[in-house]
């Protein structure tokens, strides 16, 4: 099965897939469209649902006084709803989210509560740098529910080991890379560009490398400037040596990603890298399965800048997706949410369905599990990315608010289409900082 990003933002980067014994729960005690104890919660459909439907059988059967009544949901359907009712205190117990600027704005509100001292086993089983992330001010406010879902490249190793290239480990060695796939007549990168989240990757890292995740924390609490940080221009700058190099070819701007056509020009030989998620994994094993088994699929992290204050083991795209305890529900429903997601959240059997789905459980100490995986060798570089990641940054257009993000993905695509500059760019954000 493949996956697209779309379906892992909206349900959980690997198609929707709410860890199974978990629960996006419903608005709580008093407002809230539960049954008779008043814990309800909305999950979405498609993906693993039947792994998160099992959650809530576990629960209901050990806890016949506590259950959960549970609606399902499409993807859009679910963004538009969980706006509105979280407001007007008609929202789930359990509130799904993917923290960033949403999480941001429910502290702000006091529409969730703090949960610091409610998951004890939660705390030690997460992973730190992925539990972080559901922090506010140094509390948490929402706690990881399922997969990781890291950004790494892949590459065609038929069409390295063609052009006599090797696996770039720095950004000088890419560049290089780039301009001798070009001179043997081979695209260098794949990039869905009329998607336009794509292109953003290539900034996160790029900024990262060279400014670590210092710049983008202060854009993301909206300090004033914060976009005229040098780690920007920096890094547009070393962007456009890539996209001057025909690093990306000329017709990205009508590739487009949920129909995985960035894959196929990889596992087609018309492409030699490309920079995605670890969704896209099950694409290759999927719709090129003979491809893969001829091992001619590779992946790297993305390479290290040259003097850039990044270490190289950070990592951009989603920690997870994660619940959050509504703090309009009775101090009950809260107290019995909270153990839900302490005791039934991420444990062995929810992991172990997660593995067997190719996806990566965002906790500690699964590396034996892993290893037993049929897709060993993927899922513990992935994994190994995650759990030793420095700093796990969310993707900027899920951690800015939605105005600002399509800001981003604007700019950014003129950018890439020579239409825009980086100082274009950085005016911009800059503006949409109140």
């Amino acid at each position: 099965m493949s996956v697209s990003r779309r379906q892992v933002l909206v349900g959980a980067l690997a198609s929707a897939p709410l860890f199974a014994l978990t629960a996006c729960g419903s608005g709580g005690g008093k407002k809230g469209g539960g049954g008779s104890s008043g814990l309800s919660a909305w999950a979405l459909t498609g993906g693993p649902e039947q792994v998160f439907r099992d959650s809530f059988a576990a629960w209901n059967k050990a806890n016949p006084d506590h259950k959960f009544t549970v609606q399902y949901f499409a993807n859009d359907s679910y963004k538009q709803k969980i706006r509105t009712s979280v407001g007007s205190g008609n929202g789930p117990t359990l509130i799904y989210s993917w923290a960033g600027g949403t999480l941001k704005d429910y502290v702000a509100s006091k529409e969730v509560v703090d949960l610091t001292d409610e998951i004890p086993n939660l705390t030690k089983r997460a992973i730190p740098s992925v539990l972080d992330v559901g922090k506010v001010d140094g509390k948490v406010y929402a706690v990881p529910i399922n997969n990781s879902q890291p950004e790494l490249i892949y590459y065609n190793k038929k069409l390295f080991k063609q052009a006599g290239v090797s696996v770039p480990k720095t950004f000088d060695d890419l560049l290089a890379a780039v301009k001798t796939f070009k001179a043997k007549g081979i695209l260098p990168i794949a990039l869905a560009g009329q998607s336009q989240w794509p292109e953003l990757m290539w900034i996160e890292f790029l900024v990262d490398r060279v400014g670590g995740p210092e710049p983008f924390n202060k854009a993301f609490k909206q300090e004033k400037g914060a976009w005229s940080d040098p780690a920007f221009t920096q890094a547009f700058a070393k962007l456009k040596q890539l996209i001057d190099a025909g690093g990306f070819g000329d017709k990205f701007g009508s590739v487009v990603a949920d129909n995985n056509a960035d894959a196929a020009l990889v596992y087609t030989d018309k492409a030699a890298m490309l920079l995605q998620g670890n969704w896209v994994y099950t694409t290759f094993t999927t719709d090129a399965k003979k491809w893969v088994d001829e091992g001619n699929l590779g992946w790297f992290a993305f390479p290290s800048v040259e003097g850039g204050k990044g270490d190289p083991s950070n990592v951009y795209g989603n920690p997870a997706n994660y619940f959050s305890v509504s703090a309009k529900a009775s101090k009950e429903n809260q107290d019995e949410a909270a153990k839900f997601l302490d005791q039934y959240n991420l444990n062995d059997k929810a992991c172990q369905e997660l593995i067997d789905m190719g996806l990566i459980p965002a906790v500690q100490n699964i590396e034996s599990k892993l290893k037993a995986s049929k897709d060993k060798d993927f899922l513990l570089f992935t994994y190994n990315q995650t759990k030793n990641a420095k700093s796990f940054q969310l993707s900027w257009d899920q951690a800015l608010s939605d105005a600002q993000a399509q800001t981003v993905l604007t700019k950014l695509s003129a950018f890439f289409l020579g239409q825009a500059t980086a100082k274009d760019f950085v005016t911009a954000m800059n503006g949409t900082i109140k």
